[in-house]
């Protein structure tokens, strides 16, 4: 039996560089990731797609590790990188965006678009339960990556 959770973020910032830096250090999906929290491991499938493998949360038989794989498309003259799902790695469902705008020559304003759908092996009964947690969590990585992003700067 599992339970899939969805799940939607949006985040705006601004980070103190250049347009030219910032989307380059985004679109640099190995050198992005390095600044994102709990990633056990980022596997380089080609074509500009990688398969993320998150720590393992939990003890022993009853740990569950958040595994997906996305392709990324990065348009610089448009400000725009995105990336989508690849279709049979994982349990979990990824899409999203990044919107980068220069305010300025040194700053850049960044919108980051998310939605995941994260299937876990447990019972229906604890979706009203665990839901919010896996959503919390969630959103608690993203913030950590958002400052973190921000510090590298």
């Amino acid at each position: 039996m599992a339970i899939t959770v969805s799940i939607e973020l949006n985040r705006d910032l601004e980070i103190p560089a250049g347009y030219d830096d910032v989307f380059d250090l985004l679109a640099d999906v190995p050198r992005s990731v390095s600044h994102f929290p709990k990633v056990d491991k980022l596997v380089d499938l080609g074509g500009n797609a990688y398969r993320w493998e998150m720590e393992k949360v939990g003890v022993d038989k009853h740990a569950i590790q958040t595994v997906y794989a996305c392709s990324y498309h990065p348009d610089k003259d448009a400000g725009k990188i995105t990336w989508e799902p690849v279709k049979g790695e994982g349990n979990a469902e990824v899409s999203g965006s990044w919107t980068i705008t220069a305010n300025g020559d040194n700053a850049t304003k960044v919108r980051f678009q998310t939605s995941a759908k994260l299937t876990v092996p447990l019972p229906s009964l604890l979706k009203l339960a665990i839901s919010p947690v896996i959503k919390h969590e969630f959103n608690s990585l993203v913030d950590t990556y958002m400052n973190n992003l921000k510090n590298a700067f």
